[in-house]
């Protein structure tokens, strides 16, 4: 689990207060960190392009290329005339050693996006569009240094400084940051960085419902009930994830006699054995609000899902304990709305899941969020983590309904909520990365089968 921040400038104060490294130190680190992933991944002579930006990040730029001068046939393209003081000393340095300058891109081997980094605000002219949309264009491996100018560079791999910043974390910023390595800056991250209420998930995070009581039986292990909605499919295929992902018994709940997988059980009632609850997953019209009052007649722990995100009942279910919701971005816009949380598109809530994210969880702190998308985000009361594992493959329709079983099933064995929403949503992407099938074709059937091969 790594820590994640708004803003880096607050953690480069504190060097120069507390630790006494210069601006020069840190950026001299910045460079040399970026200098020694190029000599571990690219043969001597590889032809290196850095484009820079009149600021700091530019200035970053033009130090590495004075560092790989002579080595590797380094190349400056400097956009605009340095104007920070430490760009400008950056560049007589530079031009010192002889670090070349050319007047155009040219094709290269490594092409490295010094334009500007994260203290960037507003949107770039045309003339930087196009010079983006040539550097995109190029067959060469992407460097990013920081971030990706403006988010419109696309990287093979960002190397970023000090700290992981939450922005490369929006879902809009998966196309264009690539892999994401952290160079120290003098001091080591430990050091560097300071707590956080945000934090990104690694997949050793994962804790998986091991059984290790040799003396256990199917009750040991929890009973999910799960409302058996009109679109019966989608809670079948969240019970049988839940099954197959360790629940000792599931049931379906519902007041029509349907063919169901025998392996699951059927009730009208939740079962008096109960330990967690499971609703909305296909819901559609088939409740009663009567029957909806009767399934939530208990204090059980409980997912929220899909259709139950917009109905009034939700606000019932919010002043419950052990409650987990797991909107995707068009839901949770429909459960800010219901609760008058805010009132805003789905456009703007991508922009800004963040900021939502917390508002949310700030109004119903005894609410755990499960916020999906391309970047998973969970959010509890004050604190915050990000699951950045999601694949592509996911996007189909079932996917989210096999989620909610991995995180019922979690809550019927007693994790709690937040380690449940945690553990589910990582499972959830583990089990498409092992998928070995191609993305386009993986199905809610092919990642119930995966939990069984979860450790092989």
């Amino acid at each position: 689990m790594q820590k994640l921040f708004d803003e880096v400038a607050s953690l480069d104060k504190r060097c120069y207060e507390e630790f006494f490294l210069s601006e020069d130190i840190l950026m001299e680190h910045a460079a040399e960190g970026m200098a020694e992933y190029i000599r571990n991944n690219f043969n001597k002579n590889a032809k290196i392009i850095i484009v820079c930006g009149s600021g700091n990040n530019g200035a970053d730029g033009i130090a590495l290329g004075r560092l790989l001068h002579g080595t590797y046939d380094a190349s400056l393209l400097i956009l605009k005339k340095p104007s920070s003081p430490m760009a400008i000393l950056q560049q007589k340095r530079a031009k010192s050693v002889g670090v070349k300058e050319i007047e155009k891109l040219e094709h290269c081997d490594v092409l490295v996006d010094a334009i500007v980094g994260t203290g960037f605000i507003g949107t770039f002219n045309a003339e930087l569009q196009n010079v983006l949309e040539q550097m995109n264009a190029q067959e060469a491996f992407k460097i990013a240094c920081d971030v990706p100018s403006g988010y419109l560079f696309c990287a093979d791999v960002t190397l970023t400084m000090g700290a992981l910043k939450k922005r490369m974390f929006l879902d809009s910023a998966k196309e264009f940051v690539g892999d994401i390595k952290v160079l120290d800056l003098g001091v080591s991250r430990d050091v560097y960085e300071k707590p956080s209420g945000w934090n990104l998930l690694d997949l050793q995070d994962l804790k998986l419902p091991h059984r290790t009581k040799k003396d256990s039986h199917k009750g040991c292990y929890g009973h999910l009930a799960l409302a058996l909605g009109e679109k019966s499919g989608a809670s079948i295929m969240s019970a049988l994830s839940a099954l197959r992902f360790g629940a000792g018994l599931v049931t379906l709940v519902g007041y029509e006699v349907i063919q169901i997988p025998h392996q699951l059980m059927y009730s009208h009632e939740v079962p008096a054995n109960a330990t967690a609850l499971a609703l909305g997953m296909g819901l559609g019209a088939e409740f009663s609000q009567i029957e909806l009052d009767t399934f939530l007649d208990n204090s059980l722990p409980l997912v929220a899902d899909a259709d139950i995100l917009s109905l009034p009942v939700i606000l019932d279910i919010l002043k419950r304990d052990n409650v987990i919701v797991t909107p995707h971005a068009k839901e949770f816009v429909a459960l800010l709305k219901i609760t008058n949380v805010a009132n805003i598109t789905t456009e703007e809530l991508q922009k800004e899941r963040f900021k939502y994210a917390e508002l949310f969880c700030k109004t119903f702190p005894n609410i755990t969020l499960l916020l999906k998308g391309a970047n998973v985000i969970i959010g509890q009361d004050e604190r915050f983590y990000i699951n950045p594992h999601g694949t592509p493959a996911l996007a189909k329709g079932g996917s989210g309904d096999v989620l909610s079983g991995l995180v019922g099933a979690l809550l019927a064995q007693g994790r709690t909520p937040l380690e449940a929403a945690i553990n589910g949503s990582l499972t959830h992407a583990k089990l498409a990365l092992n998928y070995n099938g191609a993305d386009f074709s993986l199905t809610p059937d092919d990642l119930i089968n995966e939990i069984s091969r979860l450790e092989k």
